[in-house]
């Protein structure tokens, strides 16, 4: 069962890594959060019967330790993080413009709640509704409603940080 369980988190850690990203600001915070979600990875992996995919089932338990992680952390005090800016890494060429949308996109999305959060990066994995529905445990159409109303935010957020 082990080994099972070592191959699926090995073959889809990519959506741990988003889900991480998405909720974490520092590195440090990303790769707490990425421990403490394979932990209840495992945790939940005897319960799960195949009866959605595996990477369906991921989502929902990384969505959930996010979820509950970002509301534990708003309860305490501010922490300061410590940042190292010292380390030497060959520059690669972007497209600066595009980089600059996606920082903006990423500053607004980290505005939003924690189901927002959950629906739009999954929307932004191209996620059918469906499949959103499935994971975050919300009806499909709520999930239509609130990507409508995320998609607004989003745009006021963004219009607001490029002022």
């Amino acid at each position: 069962m082990e080994k099972e369980f070592l191959h699926i988190i090995r073959k889809n850690q990519g959506i741990i890594h988003k889900v991480c990203n998405i909720y974490c600001d520092t590195e440090d915070d990303r790769s707490d959060l990425f421990q403490e979600i394979v932990v209840q990875l495992w945790k939940s992996y005897p319960n799960f019967r195949r009866e959605s995919k595996v990477s369906t089932w991921m989502y929902r338990v990384a969505l959930n330790t996010a979820i509950t992680t970002f509301k534990k952390s708003k309860r305490r005090p501010d922490q300061s993080s410590l940042t190292y800016e010292n380390f030497q890494i060959e520059e690669e060429k972007y497209d600066t413009e595009t980089e600059e949308n996606i920082k903006v996109l990423h500053k607004a999305i980290q505005q939003l709640t924690g189901i927002e959060k959950s629906i739009v990066l999954l929307y932004l994995e191209n996620k059918k509704y469906e499949e959103i529905a499935e994971i975050t445990g919300i009806t499909q159409n709520y999930v239509r409603v609130k990507m409508n109303r995320i998609k607004k935010k989003l745009k006021k957020l963004m219009v607001n940080e490029e002022e």
